[in-house]
């Protein structure tokens, strides 16, 4: 009766000490996923810090608005300033440019990525003479200090004064001059110019480079 009294006890102990374990261990548990629910918070507010001031700093430089540059010396200032830009070359008596602007100010808002300007090419000869400037409106991508893409005329839109602000948005993501978590494969307005724009393989252009290349713009 001894021992088997001592069997149940022994038994018992090593019941209370499983139990005991299996309390340790749910705490301890605990205690991490609170110290990476911890740690979790402290990148999430990092993370929102950071993007607060690179918000900041893009409005500082210009982005959020669209506005027009006077002269090619602000120009050059801009893309030291900005990675990315948008620039519309216009001249005020060519009716498409105003369509250009309509859509152009409303992306400005949605993109703070990108900064939105326009320049007048009949006060910057220079600088339409470097780029190739032919047909109006014409709207540089500057990517790096690179322009790596143009939109000649409206063609790239569907070839229709009448495009979507979704449209010039779509082709300017082809550009890399915005951020977009749209469908790149099939534009909004025409589908059936996804392939000629995705086919042109324009090439990139440094600013800064002392030889200018042919960016194989088209004329009127």
């Amino acid at each position: 009766m001894e021992k088997v009294i001592e069997h149940q006890v022994l038994q018992a102990g090593k019941l209370m000490e499983a139990q005991l374990d299996s309390e340790i261990q749910r705490l301890d548990q605990l205690t991490n996923n609170e110290d990476d629910l911890e740690a979790l918070r402290a990148r999430r507010l990092a993370a929102i810090k950071s993007d607060n001031l690179k918000k900041q700093e893009w409005r500082a430089n210009g982005h959020g608005v669209y506005t027009e540059l006077a002269d090619e010396r602000e120009f050059f200032q801009a893309t030291k300033k900005s990675n990315k830009i948008v620039c519309h070359f216009f001249r005020v008596t060519t009716p498409r440019c105003q369509i250009v602007d309509k859509h152009l100010e409303i992306l400005a808002a949605q993109h703070l990525e990108t900064r939105f300007i326009k320049i007048n090419v009949e006060r910057s000869p220079f600088l339409a003479e470097r780029l190739h400037i032919v047909v109006l409106p014409t709207i540089a991508m500057v990517v790096d200090d690179k322009v790596g893409d143009y939109i000649v005329g409206f063609d790239d839109l569907g070839g229709t004064d009448n495009f979507s602000t979704a449209m010039m948005e779509w082709r300017l993501a082809h550009g890399k001059a915005i951020f977009y978590s749209g469908d790149l494969s099939m534009p909004p307005d025409m589908p059936k110019i996804a392939k000629s724009i995705l086919g042109s393989g324009k090439s990139s252009k440094n600013l800064r480079s002392k030889k200018d290349e042919s960016d194989g713009s088209e004329s009127d």
